[in-house]
């Protein structure tokens, strides 16, 4: 729900040539695709691209590892959405640029990515997390118009944020010598899915009928990144 709520919050921004980078499966496609007069969205697992091809034969999606977007000409799209998907890219600099490179000037670009002051615990698949003011630095080099602001939630939102804290601490406070930051990731990702999972599946049998209650509409657009669960950048060329 966090996840999707980014794609309502992005409506305001999407028009004419629409490129998504990293869409995943598709969470957001329909729900864009109407504002847009063309969209092309990139993922790099081929399977995921096979079944989104069928599923909607109206959007070109193409297989892609990036930076760089080798295929796509500069200057060519009016907006650009990538949710969840810097803090996996090793050369978000190269990232940056090559969105800047590929919109179209007056072009808007929205992305998202989680706010390091909100993170629980270190996240293996990571390359890096960003604080508000990290990441409207980098964008800076590239963007003379960068505005920051972020997703939040409201009194349910936190309230589960607030319980999945004290959970993930009661996991975490046996890792007496911090291994979780100073171990390589990769050995990291098993046992962080793992025990991510577990937790998940306690919080969601626990007898508050909490989790499914949520829905995208309980995550908000705020004003302070700092303070937020997801950093929320809106770049304009």
């Amino acid at each position: 729900q966090r996840l999707l709520q980014a794609y309502y919050l992005a409506k305001p921004y999407v028009k004419g040539d629409l490129l998504e980078l990293g869409c995943g499966e598709g969470r957001g496609v329909e729900l864009l695709s109407p504002l847009a007069d063309s969209y092309l969205a990139l993922d790099k697992i081929q399977e995921v691209i096979n079944r989104l091809k069928q599923k909607y034969p109206n959007v070109a999606f193409e297989q892609a590892v990036f930076p760089p977007f080798s295929r796509l000409e500069d200057n060519s799209f009016d907006s650009i959405v990538s949710f969840q998907v810097i803090e996996h890219v090793k050369d978000d600099s190269g990232f940056l640029a090559e969105i800047h490179r590929v919109l179209k000037p007056g072009g808007i670009a929205v992305l998202t990515t989680p706010n390091i002051k909100k993170t629980l615990t270190r996240n293996p698949w990571h390359v890096r997390e960003y604080t508000a003011k990290e990441l409207t630095g980098l964008a800076s080099k590239y963007f003379s118009k960068v505005t920051m602001k972020g997703v939040g939630g409201n009194e349910k939102v936190m309230t589960y944020y607030e319980q999945n804290k004290k959970s993930v601490q009661k996991i975490t406070r046996f890792d007496i010598f911090n291994l979780q930051y100073r171990l390589p990731a990769p050995l990291l990702r098993i046992p962080y899915d793992i025990m991510n999972r577990i937790n998940r599946n306690k919080l969601n049998t626990a007898n508050t009928g909490l989790v499914a209650e949520i829905n995208h509409e309980d995550y908000l657009l705020v004003e302070d990144g700092d303070k937020a669960l997801d950093l929320f950048l809106i770049l304009e060329k």
